[in-house]
């Protein structure tokens, strides 16, 4: 059975964290995730992947963790997440930490899509490497689960290296929130296969998308029924989404708008009616 979410960037000209939250779980949805970006540099020459000009919301959205925790304070179902969190950008030893407390406070429904990121301006803001970003955020996503499993951890890399530290609480989830990967580039299957329980390609999975995966899961050893397959930018067209649910999709995740409070409202109406239609496929 397919599960049904939003994605908005928070900011402070659109519906609120807490608003939003609670429409999503009043509405019967199943889960909410919220994007990062810390700041946009104004000199910026990394062109923007959507094309043309960036739009505004990207240098004006919250902290993701702060607005999530504030929606999980007002619900008790749906589950929250980033979508994605630029891990590049963070200190593991503190993302773990933030991540453990927001699962433990939410009672274990927290979801960490992550990335590397396309802003290299920004990224270098961070003081990160962006030649060898995806080798960090591997680093770093191994290192925060050592944390998130381990009464003693220690981790010792190229890029992240600790000594033993202790660090409670542990995620109410076993084993750590669930790490979904959102990227897709060729180089995303392995990736996932490694290191992450999901995958969250935008819009789609792309010619031979799910035969890659499979491959790569092969090449592991690992079950690819193992992984969950979230879609991210999910159609509002009934057929092409009963498609991607077909395709293996269990994780539907709609756009909404940035918008005031009531356009937002009355989209996710329309969301919420599209999901009642598309679920028990």
């Amino acid at each position: 059975m397919a599960n049904f979410g939003v994605q908005i960037f928070p900011t402070d000209q659109t519906i609120q964290p807490i608003d939003v939250a609670l429409a999503v779980e009043e509405r019967g949805l199943d889960s909410l995730f919220f994007p990062e970006h810390t700041h946009i540099p104004t000199a910026r020459t990394t062109p923007f992947p959507g094309g043309g000009a960036l739009p505004e919301h990207y240098w004006r959205s919250h902290d993701p963790f702060v607005s999530l925790a504030a929606a999980a304070a007002v619900t008790k179902r749906i589950r929250i997440g980033t979508g994605i969190c630029l891990v590049i950008e963070r200190d593991p030893i503190t993302l773990a930490k933030e991540c453990a407390s927001l699962d433990y406070i939410s009672e274990g429904r927290l979801v960490l899509g992550i990335g590397a990121g396309w802003n290299r301006e920004e990224m270098e803001n961070h003081g990160a490497d962006y030649k060898n970003r995806w080798k960090i955020v591997r680093e770093k996503i191994l290192a925060i689960r050592e944390i998130w499993t381990r009464d003693e951890a220690e981790f010792h890399g190229d890029f992240v290296d600790f000594d033993p530290l202790w660090s409670w609480p542990k995620p109410k989830q076993a084993g750590g929130p669930p790490i979904w990967m959102g990227a897709n580039s060729k180089w995303v299957f392995d990736r996932v296969a490694e290191y992450c329980d999901g995958w969250m390609p935008i819009g789609g999975a792309g010619k031979n998308g799910m035969e890659n995966l499979k491959a790569a899961c092969d090449a592991r050893g690992r079950d690819v029924s193992t992984v969950t397959l979230a879609l991210f930018g999910a159609p509002t067209d009934e057929d092409q989404l009963k498609r991607r649910i077909d395709q293996g999709f269990t994780e539907l995740i709609f756009g909404l708008p940035q918008a005031d409070r009531d356009t937002v409202l009355s989209v996710l109406d329309k969301h919420a009616k599209l999901a009642e239609r598309c679920r028990g496929i």
